[in-house]
């Protein structure tokens, strides 16, 4: 652990990455409040533990209600200095999220642009989910329910064969 000056010279213990990630891992398997928001990790063999999963379930009263949505969380080595990158896997609608790829633009999505350390995958996790019922994103048309197999990448169309 190291030591930092806080305000007025008080000094604050900063938790190393590795240690803050076990205890969001630890936290993510408890299941966290009313069980419509869960997170883990992808590779229970990544000692990094940077490619996480997470799920949150579409709030009531919106054109969300009802889904499933998939959420890719990746932290890099500066997290939880620096806030992790985000992807919603499943397809969704929302004003913070590029409908091409997933990512949730950090420039539209405050807990991002405004990163503090104390925040967490589970906070960005039920931001995600509180910005659901926005007044901007509660009655959006969405795109029919699957996931990133149906975007279009950066290469073009992506094509499905079958062989019968």
């Amino acid at each position: 652990m190291q030591q930092e000056m806080g305000s007025e010279g008080s000094s604050r213990i900063v938790v190393p990455r590795n240690f803050r990630l076990l205890e969001e891992l630890e936290r993510g398997e408890k299941g966290i409040g009313d069980g419509t928001v869960s997170y883990g990790m992808d590779d229970a063999d990544d000692v990094y533990m940077q490619s996480w999963t997470g799920t949150i379930i579409g709030p009531p009263n919106t054109v969300h209600e009802g889904r499933i949505y998939q959420v890719k969380l990746f932290c890099g080595k500066d997290y939880p200095d620096k806030p992790p990158s985000v992807k919603f896997q499943s397809r969704i609608n929302m004003s913070c999220v590029d409908q091409e790829t997933g990512l949730v633009d950090p420039s539209l999505f405050p807990m991002l642009a405004d990163w503090r350390r104390e925040h967490t995958m589970e906070d960005v996790l039920m931001q995600l989910k509180k910005d659901m019922t926005a007044p901007q994103n509660r009655r959006l048309t969405q795109p029919l329910e699957g996931n990133e197999d149906g975007r279009v990448d950066q290469k073009g169309i992506v094509l499905r064969c079958c062989i019968l």
